[in-house]
Protein backbone atom coordinates (compact mmCIF):
# COMPACT_ATOMS: atom_id res chain seq x y z
CA UNK A 1 0.00 0.00 0.00
CA UNK A 2 1.12 3.67 -0.76
CA UNK A 3 1.96 5.97 1.84
CA UNK A 4 -1.08 8.06 0.94
CA UNK A 5 -3.55 5.51 1.02
CA UNK A 6 -2.04 4.51 4.36
CA UNK A 7 -2.14 7.96 5.30
CA UNK A 8 -5.62 8.39 4.07
CA UNK A 9 -6.46 5.44 6.20
CA UNK A 10 -4.59 6.64 9.33
CA UNK A 11 -6.18 10.13 9.03
CA UNK A 12 -9.52 8.56 9.52
CA UNK A 13 -8.75 6.44 12.64
CA UNK A 14 -6.75 9.54 14.06
CA UNK A 15 -9.74 11.55 13.95
CA UNK A 16 -11.99 9.36 15.48
CA UNK A 17 -10.04 9.52 18.50
CA UNK A 18 -10.63 13.32 18.82
CA UNK A 19 -7.00 13.82 17.09
CA UNK A 20 -5.93 15.12 13.82
CA UNK A 21 -2.88 13.51 11.54
CA UNK A 22 -0.41 15.64 11.19
CA UNK A 23 2.59 13.68 9.58
CA UNK A 24 3.55 10.29 8.61
CA UNK A 25 7.10 9.05 7.93
CA UNK A 26 9.00 6.27 7.20
CA UNK A 27 11.76 5.31 8.10
CA UNK A 28 14.15 2.03 8.03
CA UNK A 29 14.19 -0.25 5.15
CA UNK A 30 11.99 -3.45 3.54
CA UNK A 31 13.39 -5.27 6.70
CA UNK A 32 12.75 -3.44 9.62
CA UNK A 33 10.31 -0.28 9.50
CA UNK A 34 9.80 2.92 11.71
CA UNK A 35 6.57 4.25 11.28
CA UNK A 36 6.33 7.88 13.09
CA UNK A 37 2.74 9.45 13.81
CA UNK A 38 2.72 13.04 14.43
CA UNK A 39 -0.87 13.93 15.77
CA UNK A 40 -2.17 16.90 17.41
CA UNK A 41 -5.24 18.40 18.74
CA UNK A 42 -6.71 21.98 19.86
CA UNK A 43 -6.10 21.06 23.84
CA UNK A 44 -2.54 19.19 23.09
CA UNK A 45 -1.45 15.89 23.07
CA UNK A 46 -1.14 13.85 26.64
CA UNK A 47 0.46 10.43 26.68
CA UNK A 48 -3.08 9.06 26.71
CA UNK A 49 -3.88 9.88 23.22
CA UNK A 50 -0.69 8.73 22.12
CA UNK A 51 -1.36 5.49 23.52
CA UNK A 52 -4.60 5.11 22.12
CA UNK A 53 -3.92 6.31 18.63
CA UNK A 54 -0.77 3.82 18.68
CA UNK A 55 -3.28 0.52 19.89
CA UNK A 56 -5.69 1.47 17.17
CA UNK A 57 -3.22 2.14 14.34
CA UNK A 58 -1.31 -0.62 15.02
CA UNK A 59 -4.11 -2.95 14.96
CA UNK A 60 -5.42 -1.82 11.41
CA UNK A 61 -1.64 -2.21 10.10
CA UNK A 62 -1.74 -6.01 11.39
CA UNK A 63 -5.32 -6.76 10.58
CA UNK A 64 -4.77 -5.48 7.50
CA UNK A 65 -1.06 -6.27 6.72
CA UNK A 66 -0.15 -2.39 5.70
CA UNK A 67 3.17 -3.14 6.45
CA UNK A 68 4.64 -6.07 5.05
CA UNK A 69 8.10 -6.20 7.43
CA UNK A 70 8.66 -5.70 10.92
CA UNK A 71 7.79 -2.32 11.95
CA UNK A 72 7.83 -0.01 15.11
CA UNK A 73 5.17 2.30 15.51
CA UNK A 74 5.98 5.83 17.47
CA UNK A 75 3.13 7.88 17.89
CA UNK A 76 3.63 11.85 19.39
CA UNK A 77 2.79 15.14 19.03
CA UNK A 78 4.38 17.37 16.44
CA UNK A 79 6.55 19.36 18.93
CA UNK A 80 7.33 22.77 18.73
CA UNK A 81 9.95 22.53 15.95
CA UNK A 82 7.57 21.35 13.43
CA UNK A 83 5.62 23.81 11.06
CA UNK A 84 1.54 24.27 12.00
CA UNK A 85 0.03 22.84 8.81
CA UNK A 86 -3.98 23.35 10.22
CA UNK A 87 -5.68 26.41 11.62
CA UNK A 88 -7.01 23.66 14.39
CA UNK A 89 -3.64 24.12 16.14
CA UNK A 90 -3.73 27.86 16.55
CA UNK A 91 -5.53 28.35 18.95
CA UNK A 92 -3.38 26.04 21.76
CA UNK A 93 -0.41 28.78 20.46
CA UNK A 94 -2.36 31.66 21.37
CA UNK A 95 0.14 34.55 23.36
CA UNK A 96 2.96 32.50 22.14
CA UNK A 97 5.67 33.95 19.51
CA UNK A 98 5.07 33.26 15.79
CA UNK A 99 7.17 33.12 13.08
CA UNK A 100 4.69 33.13 9.90
CA UNK A 101 5.89 33.59 5.75
CA UNK A 102 2.71 34.33 3.92
CA UNK A 103 1.55 35.94 0.47
CA UNK A 104 0.22 39.17 0.91
CA UNK A 105 -0.22 40.86 -2.19
CA UNK A 106 1.23 38.80 -4.50
CA UNK A 107 4.41 39.12 -2.54
CA UNK A 108 5.66 36.53 0.10
CA UNK A 109 6.18 38.16 3.21
CA UNK A 110 7.20 37.15 6.66
CA UNK A 111 6.55 38.16 10.18
CA UNK A 112 7.51 36.92 13.52
CA UNK A 113 4.91 38.49 16.55
CA UNK A 114 2.85 37.44 19.11
CA UNK A 115 -0.16 35.49 18.22
CA UNK A 116 -3.40 37.23 19.81
CA UNK A 117 -6.40 35.68 18.60
CA UNK A 118 -7.65 33.52 15.62
CA UNK A 119 -11.22 34.09 14.07
CA UNK A 120 -12.67 32.22 11.52
CA UNK A 121 -9.96 31.87 9.01
CA UNK A 122 -8.13 34.78 10.23
CA UNK A 123 -4.91 34.78 12.38
CA UNK A 124 -3.89 37.89 13.86
CA UNK A 125 -0.78 38.58 14.93
CA UNK A 126 0.71 41.19 17.32
CA UNK A 127 4.43 42.59 16.45
CA UNK A 128 5.26 46.14 18.39
CA UNK A 129 2.68 48.68 17.98
CA UNK A 130 0.95 46.64 14.82
CA UNK A 131 -1.74 44.10 14.45
CA UNK A 132 -1.48 41.99 11.60
CA UNK A 133 -4.60 40.08 10.26
CA UNK A 134 -3.31 37.43 7.92
CA UNK A 135 -6.25 34.74 6.16
CA UNK A 136 -5.31 30.94 7.49
CA UNK A 137 -5.32 30.51 3.03
CA UNK A 138 -2.44 32.63 2.59
CA UNK A 139 0.26 31.27 4.62
CA UNK A 140 2.94 29.16 3.53
CA UNK A 141 5.19 28.39 6.79
CA UNK A 142 4.15 29.05 10.55
CA UNK A 143 6.48 27.69 13.31
CA UNK A 144 6.31 28.42 17.20
CA UNK A 145 9.31 30.53 18.41
CA UNK A 146 10.61 28.68 21.33
CA UNK A 147 11.19 31.80 23.71
CA UNK A 148 13.87 31.24 26.66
Amino acid sequence: MEKAQIFAKFEEIVASLGCLLIDLQFRGDDRFRIVEVYIDNEKGITTDDCSAVSRALNEVIQLENLIDSNFRLDVSSPGVDRPLKYLVQYTKHINRKLEIEFTKDLETKKIIGKLVRVEGEDIFLQEKQNEYKINFKNVIKAKVQISF
